[in-house]
C-alpha cells in the first residue's frame, strides 16, 4: 500500500475507535459469551470494512474480505474466514448507520448553505419489474415506482436532505430510509424534517406539492419550498397558454437548483453500488447494505 493508504487506515481505525468509546451501548448489540471478541475485534471489522470499501468502488462483502486477506494482513492478523467476516457485519449493521450520522452531522463543510435545502429520495433495488415480487427482507420492503427512471421495483427508498453547495455536490443533513412505497412528502412530515428549516429555501420536485401544509410554514417558520410547476386538474386551457411561458421557465430554474442532488445520487452510486441490492440474501444483509454503504460515503466526505 502506499504511504496514503496506510494513513488513511489508520485515520479510519483510530476513528471507529473512537466511534466505539462513544457509543458504549454497542457493547451490547450481540448478548452472547462472546459478545467482546478480542482475536478479531469488532472495531477491526467495522474499519475493514470501511476502509476497503472506499477504495475498492462497488465492492461487495466478499471483494471486501478478499482485498483484506490479501493486503491487509500484516495490519489485521487475526482476520477471520469471509463467513465469520460476513456474519459479524450483519450483527453490526446499526452501528454503520450511527457512524453516518454522526459523520455528516459533525463534518459539515464551511461552505455548506444553510438556508438554501435540498430534498429527494433514491431506490434501493432488491428486484425489478411490474410483477416482480421480493423474496428477501419482506418486513422492511414493497413495491414502489420510481418516476425519475420510469421503473417499478421492489425494495427500499433512501432519502436525502441536503446542504446546497456552490459549485459542488450537496452535503447531506439528515437521511432516512424507507419501504419503496412510501410517499416521500408523507415520510418527511412524519419526520418533522420541515419544521426545523427555519428561514430556508427548500428545493423539491413535483412530489412535494401541498400548496396549504407549505403555506402554513411560509408563515409560521418562513419556510419557503420552490418546486416545479404541478398544473392543477381542471384549469382551463387559455390559463394555461397564458401562463405557459413563465411556468417552463419557473421549473427549468428550480430543476436546475436541484439537479446536484441527483448528481449527489449518482455519485453515491458510482462509489457503493447502493442501489444495486439484488444479490442480497437476508434481513441483516439488506440492512448491512443500506446503512454500510452510506457509512462509506460518509467517510469519503470525511478524509
Amino acid at each position: 500500500m502506499s504511504d496514503e493508504m496506510q494513513l488513511n487506515l489508520i485515520q479510519t481505525y483510530t476513528w471507529v475507535c473512537e466511534m466505539f468509546d462513544k457509543n458504549p451501548q454497542w457493547k451490547f448489540i450481540r448478548l452472547s459469551n462472546n459478545n467482546q471478541p478480542t482475536e478479531f475485534t469488532d472495531q477491526e471489522a467495522v474499519a475493514v470494512y470501511l476502509f476497503v470499501g472506499r477504495y475498492l468502488k462497488n465492492a461487495k462483502v466478499s471483494e471486501i474480505h478478499h482485498f483484506a486477506t490479501h493486503w491487509l494482513s500484516d495490519w489485521f492478523p487475526n482476520l477471520t474466514t469471509y463467513e465469520k467476516f460476513n456474519n459479524r457485519l450483519n450483527t453490526l449493521h446499526s452501528v454503520f448507520y450511527d457512524i453516518t450520522l454522526d459523520a455528516i452531522s459533525n463534518h459539515i463543510p464551511a461552505d455548506a448553505q444553510f438556508q438554501k435545502q435540498i430534498i429527494d429520495s433514491m431506490p434501493i433495488i432488491t428486484a425489478k419489474g411490474k410483477n416482480r415480487i421480493g423474496k428477501v427482507a419482506k418486513e422492511l420492503t414493497d413495491k414502489g415506482f420510481c418516476s425519475t427512471k420510469n421503473l417499478y421495483y421492489y425494495g427500499m427508498k433512501l432519502h436525502i436532505l441536503a446542504f446546497r453547495r456552490a459549485g459542488t455536490l450537496p452535503f447531506p443533513n439528515k437521511i432516512h430510509l424507507s419501504a419503496a412505497s412510501e410517499n416521500d412528502l408523507s415520510l418527511a412530515k412524519q419526520l418533522n424534517w420541515f419544521d426545523e428549516l427555519q428561514s430556508v429555501e427548500l428545493f423539491a420536485d413535483k412530489a412535494y406539492c401541498d400548496k396549504p401544509y407549505f403555506e402554513q410554514r411560509e408563515q409560521w417558520i418562513q419556510l419557503d419550498l420552490f418546486t416545479p410547476v404541478k398544473t392543477v386538474k381542471g384549469t382551463p386551457e387559455h390559463i394555461k397558454q397564458h401562463d405557459f411561458a413563465y411556468n417552463k421557465l419557473f421549473s427549468a430554474t428550480v430543476s436546475k437548483i436541484r439537479q446536484p442532488i441527483e448528481s449527489l445520487f449518482n455519485w453515491i452510486i458510482e462509489k457503493t453500488d447502493i442501489q444495486n441490492a439484488s444479490k442480497v440474501r437476508s434481513t441483516n444483509g439488506l440492512l448491512l447494505h443500506c446503512f454500510g454503504k452510506p457509512a462509506i460515503v460518509a467517510i469519503n466526505f470525511m478524509f
